[in-house]
């Protein structure tokens, strides 16, 4: 599940959905009584929805690491405005953990003040504000050609914080991916803005401005193509047949 230098997440597409598919037929055979599965391997959106179709656990029980991408978006201001990273709010990326991701400007306060109010001002030019996103959208890539690898510190950390909830301690309030099937988005995981208790992942309604809200769209549509393909590959069935897999799974293929 390595990445080399040069590589997206999305270049690991058919190897780690293989491993992703035996690995959720092994919960299933051997540990069907878990109560919480953080799937971090990548494409994680991708790993983590068939984990959660081939495990037969529920949607609640089965999240993807997402808060890595807010977690840098959070850096970058702290960083731009010389700040402590715990006076910047709220930032929040959303969608696909990889190329398409959804940064989200209008979440974001910066020291009380929205950012939305900041951007396109003398303090945040918009080019510098372009040119974080990038940073932040590309951050894991950056990564590992200068590292060569990825990266294990964050992620292994934040893995930890999202256990702990599920099993009972501090609520986990950043972004995780989670399977969504509603009015808007169909038979996908990508990251929303969540809760992680012991009760398991629940979804919070995100609202956003127009521009973020195509943003939003075209992560999901990625994440559809990079779902289509590996039902292509025979990895996982097509969507109608989920609810025969996984019987917590949507048996509808549209809502």
């Amino acid at each position: 599940a390595a990445r080399k230098a040069g590589m997206t997440r999305e270049d690991l597409l058919k190897g780690n959905a293989e491993i992703a598919a035996q690995f959720g037929k092994d919960v299933r055979a051997y540990c069907p009584d878990v109560k919480h599965i953080v799937v971090i391997f990548n494409p994680a959106d991708i790993t983590g929805l068939i984990t959660l179709l081939y495990s037969g656990l529920k949607p609640s029980q089965v999240t993807t690491l997402a808060a890595l991408d807010s977690t840098r978006l959070r850096s970058e201001l702290s960083k731009y405005f010389k700040i402590p990273a715990d006076d910047i709010i709220n930032a929040r990326t959303y969608g696909g953990h990889g190329e398409q991701m959804a940064v989200f400007a209008s979440t974001t306060t910066v020291n009380g003040k929205p950012l939305t109010e900041i951007i396109g001002t003398e303090a945040l030019p918009e080019k510098e504000w372009e040119e974080m996103k990038v940073r932040v959208i590309q951050g894991g890539k950056n990564i590992i050609d200068l590292r060569g690898r990825s990266s294990f510190q964050s992620p292994a950390y934040l893995s930890i914080e999202m256990i702990a909830a599920a099993m009972g301690g501090k609520p986990f309030r950043w972004p995780a991916g989670t399977y969504v099937n509603d009015a808007k988005y169909h038979h996908i995981m990508m990251a929303m803005e969540t809760t992680i208790s012991k009760d398991g992942v629940k979804c919070k309604e995100i609202t956003g401005t127009r521009e973020e809200q195509d943003e939003m769209e075209k992560s999901y549509q990625h994440l559809c193509k990079l779902r289509d393909e590996i039902i292509e590959m025979g990895i996982i069935p097509p969507i109608k047949d989920w609810h025969k897999l996984n019987k917590y799974v949507d048996e509808s293929t549209d809502k």
